[in-house]
């Protein structure tokens, strides 16, 4: 008689199915709660691929494209998809290389082979064209030694390196039809879930690969060249050649002999040379310049660099001051609410507009203004007498979740003000087809902060997380391209110092809660890292702003 297991999904339905189903044949009795094709599942609070079989009594979780979870594994599986058409369309000896994330996809190059529009019309057709036979994603076990040598055989160098860095004895390899490769990631079971994507011919050798977003997960947008945040990533590509390092074995080499502090001085060099280069720009404009406003998603560095840029505006003869757009809060009672009743404190509408645009007219007509400040205990402002007036030298510097969006400053000319977007903008990548994502950087970089400074867990702050993100999709990404200039806060050895404070918070993650599938994906992320001290990280790097012993705090 066969065995009936039994399954409790999203904790209030109960079935039975016999031993051996797959998540795969479970999830198609679910899908119709689904608006997209289950992609992964939570097995007993474990991230498990679709051909996973169920062998015990369990709680199950499916997830699509409209969950990070799904668009993780749907991203990686258009990647995969990708690599394999350019070598069915240009041959073997053609290689992609996924740079980095921009504009709701991401940044490729083709090497080894010459493209055009035309090659590029040729690989989407190939890319539907094995949509449509839906091929399996097949993952192998392997043992490391056995991976690297058949990666040295193909002459994948880069992820020969790489595995040479990590301990784990056996590591998951995937066969697409013929083609095997090593992924970061959980994979879809076929390819028949990944028919939307776009693919854009940028210039040279270089095309961006949209796909469906968590917050667009319907259909894919037409890519947006964003001139000022390609650059950016151009320039950290350019320093990373600069310093030999172009994927994480490059950094690893470097560690292993001790030889990283030059790594740092120069990242740190680089980071500054940006901040000296905005200071000249606001210098050049001959004091029309009254107010810099600086906005970026979370953990991005945004204090350290606005007191460190104000460091440069004064050696270039500017005095500066510091204008906090939480002080313009509304009253507590007239406080925005959210549909579930929680005030909503990230709302514009949060912000007394109407005050902070008239008090910063009055002070660019050279008037003494008294400035409130909230007091976040009893949700009121008050004035305590704290008063300021401009000088023809002087400079506000408006840093926060609004800076850069036109109606916080809407009463003031465009000329007076110059708009500085930043963020971690990560170029490293682990090898040529496992990018390193920028919000993962952030994320890190919250965790050792919160638990350091706010005495959060890593699993509160990885709850908050969702949350953080859709703040940004709302407030933030929208008005990048007001930016004047683009500051990348990203340090090329950075997650070898992060890895030496985040693990240890990450291993506090139990494994019943929500977030412990996303702490052991960073745990595992970092294990590509060997640990760097920071001794030699400088007092007044960004770095600081999250590790503690900050010269600016």
């Amino acid at each position: 008689m066969e065995k009936m297991i039994k399954i409790e999904y999203k904790n209030k339905i109960t079935r039975e199915f016999p031993e051996n189903t797959t998540l795969l044949e479970i999830a198609n009795s679910f899908q119709n709660e689904f608006d997209f094709p289950i992609l992964v599942a939570k097995i007993d609070n474990v991230v498990e691929e679709l051909s996973y079989k169920i062998t015990k009594k369990c709680a199950i979780d499916f997830y699509d494209r409209s969950s990070v979870l799904g668009h993780t594994v749907y991203s990686h599986g258009v990647h995969f998809l990708l690599i394999v058409a350019v070598k069915k369309v240009l041959g073997n000896d053609a290689e992609v290389i996924i740079q980095h994330s921009i504009d709701k996809g991401v940044y490729c190059e083709i090497v080894n082979k010459e493209i055009n529009k035309d090659i590029i019309a040729k690989i989407t057709d190939k890319m539907l064209e094995i949509v449509k036979q839906d091929y399996n994603f097949v993952k192998l076990s392997v043992s490391r030694k056995d991976a690297m040598q058949f990666f040295k055989r193909k002459k994948q160098d880069d992820k020969v390196e790489v595995l040479k860095y990590i301990s784990n004895t056996y590591v998951n390899l995937y066969r697409l039809d013929e083609y095997y490769d090593y992924f970061f990631s959980e994979m879809p079971y076929s390819t028949s879930v990944l028919k939307d994507f776009k693919l854009t011919y940028i210039k040279d050798n270089g095309i961006v690969l949209s796909y469906p977003s968590i917050y667009q997960p319907k259909y894919t947008q037409d890519y947006i060249h964003r001139k000022l945040v390609f650059d950016s990533f151009l320039d950290y590509t350019n320093m990373g050649k600069t310093l030999g390092i172009s994927n994480v074995a490059d950094l690893n080499k470097i560690v292993s002999i001790g030889d990283y502090n030059e790594v740092i001085q120069l990242a740190e060099a680089n980071y500054n040379s940006q901040l000296a280069k905005v200071a000249d720009m606001i210098y050049n404009k001959k004091g029309k310049v009254k107010i810099v406003l600086l906005a970026g998603p979370s953990s991005s560095g945004k204090t350290t660099t606005a007191r460190k840029l104000s460091v440069y505006l004064k050696a270039r003869g500017f005095k500066t001051h510091s204008i906090s757009i939480d002080d313009y809060f509304v009253n507590r009672v007239d406080t925005p609410k959210k549909p579930n009743g929680e005030y909503d404190f990230e709302t514009i509408k949060a912000v007394d507009i109407n005050l902070f645009n008239k008090h910063l007219l009055k002070l660019l007509d050279g008037d003494k203004v008294e400035l409130p400040e909230f007091n976040f205990v009893i949700g009121k402002r008050e004035y305590n007498g704290k008063t300021l007036q401009l000088g023809e030298n002087d400079i506000i510097i408006i840093e926060g979740l609004h800076a850069l969006n036109p109606e916080l400053t809407m009463a003031v000319d465009d000329s007076n003000k110059f708009k500085i977007y930043i963020s971690p903008l990560t170029q490293l990548n682990i090898d040529n087809h496992n990018r390193i994502h920028t919000s993962d950087t952030r994320r890190l970089r919250r965790i050792i902060r919160d638990n350091k400074y706010r005495g959060r867990t890593a699993a509160e702050t990885l709850s908050l997380w969702k949350n953080i993100l859709e703040g940004e999709e709302q407030y933030i990404f929208p008005f990048q391209n007001e930016a004047d200039v683009i500051i990348n806060s990203a340090l090329i050895y950075e997650l070898g110092v992060l890895k030496v404070y985040a693990e240890p918070l990450l291993f506090s993650v139990h494994e019943d809660d929500e977030v412990y599938p996303e702490a052991i994906r960073l745990i595992n992320f970092l294990r590509n890292f060997l640990p760097i001290p920071s001794d030699d990280v400088p007092k007044a790097s960004v770095l600081r702003e999250f590790i503690g012993g900050s010269s600016f705090h």
